[in-house]
């Protein structure tokens, strides 16, 4: 086996908090503390004038999200706020959405919040001038190439969590009510036009929700580096985002105020969601039913759905496990101490560690095995799964044999 070095790159010392800099990968990033005040401008970049402001119920009436509309007026801009959006966001959402922008004759949409918020926004924005059935753009085939593209609305993005990198992401997840399912909704040009990263917007999350989120960065990214798929960039950006995760997660979960580390794991965040081009697998594959099923939280479903997938992986991706193990600098170099570094965190957290510890009690493990295997992200799991080895993966979370 080679011996793999930890790169100069990854030994860097990351930015200050107080640094700001404008990226265009995969689109156009404003980072840095304080950078919503530059939101009407963007607006204005973007030959917009009345924006729709797209947030979750539990964001709508906080401080945070009423600075983001005085930021607007402040800056002559007329916004409206649209805030019917749940946890695990509907069609009926979107189409509620797609509703009050065109009732408001809204020409952007500003998608405000977690990845919930931040999913329907995109989607709200998509089908604003889709006559098509949203679900007709499933991400399987080419079903996305369906997607009228004349006359799309513009999305400004403002993550308030560091999780789904939702912000830097090509689709949405969106669940289909009348089938009880998660559907991934597709397309390029579902990219936010501009994304602002201001880690001030994330400093009120509480502990649960932070580590909850950020476990969830964690699955995207190290997921993406475990799938089969040759894409060297996409592994070099998930590396670096567990890097970061490593590095930052536990402080921002022991002191909600360290803005350096609420800054590293925004960026983390979204760099866990450009790696997914790379692909997703069995966490995803079976978090996605269980999340349509059970209402749960995605982040927490990913947290405790991590090292079973991990172990039951392992043979198939040891030798990338080993390089991650070296590039975290973990105490030995192998696949047994990325998994129980995986397990310490998790537990240091305050995760539980089976689906009964986050309340997920009465599990129909044959319904979510079949609609597991049917999900898109299953084919991108390093090994092949079936109705047999999904259904140990889930026995083993629920029972907490690793």
């Amino acid at each position: 086996m080679i011996d793999i070095a930890e790169p100069a790159s990854f030994r860097a010392a990351p930015p200050a908090a107080a640094a700001v800099s404008n990226w265009s990968f995969p689109t156009s990033v404003r980072f840095g503390a304080g950078r919503i005040a530059e939101l009407a401008a963007a607006v204005a970049e973007l030959g917009a004038r009345r924006p729709l402001v797209v947030t979750d119920r539990g964001l709508a009436d906080l401080p945070l999200t009423a600075r983001v509309m005085d930021v607007l007026a402040a800056g002559g801009v007329t916004a409206a706020l649209f805030s019917d959006v749940k946890p695990n966001p509907t069609g009926g959402n979107v189409a509620a959405g797609v509703a009050a922008l065109k009732a408001g004759g809204h020409d952007l949409v500003v998608a405000l919040g977690g990845g919930s918020a931040l999913d329907a926004a995109k989607a709200i924005a998509l089908m604003a001038t889709q006559s098509r059935p949203m679900w007709d753009f499933e991400d399987i085939g080419d079903n996305w190439k369906r997607v009228d593209t004349s006359a799309l609305i513009p999305v400004i993005a403002i993550p308030t969590t560091a999780g789904t990198g939702s912000e830097l992401g090509r689709s949405s997840v969106i669940t289909h009510e009348t089938e009880g399912r998660k559907v991934i909704v597709f397309h390029p040009r579902m990219m936010p036009n501009i994304v602002f990263m201001d880690a001030e917007l994330t400093l009120g999350l509480p502990a649960k929700v932070t580590a909850a989120t950020g476990m969830d960065a964690l699955s995207h990214a190290l997921e993406a580096y475990s799938a089969p798929t040759f894409h060297p960039m996409a592994e070099g950006v998930a590396l670096n985002a567990m890097r970061l995760i490593k590095e930052h997660l536990p402080r921002a979960v022991a002191d909600g105020s360290d803005i350096e580390a609420r800054s590293q794991m925004l960026i983390a965040s979204g760099m866990g969601c450009v790696a997914l081009q790379k692909g997703l697998g069995a966490i995803h594959a079976l978090a996605h039913p269980l999340g349509a099923l059970h209402d749960a939280h995605h982040g927490l479903l990913n947290a405790v759905l991590m090292p079973y997938v991990v172990a039951f992986n392992r043979p198939a991706v040891e030798d990338k496990l080993t390089a991650l193990a070296r590039i975290l600098d973990l105490p030995a170099h192998d696949g047994d101490a990325v998994i129980q570094w995986i397990v310490r965190l998790r537990d240091g957290l305050g995760i539980g560690a089976t689906l009964g510890d986050i309340g997920l009690h009465d599990i129909d493990r044959d319904k979510v095995v079949e609609m597991a295997l049917a999900d898109p992200c299953a084919g991108g799991n390093p090994i092949a799964l079936d109705t047999a080895n999904l259904r140990g993966l889930l026995d083993r979370a629920i029972d907490g044999r690793l």
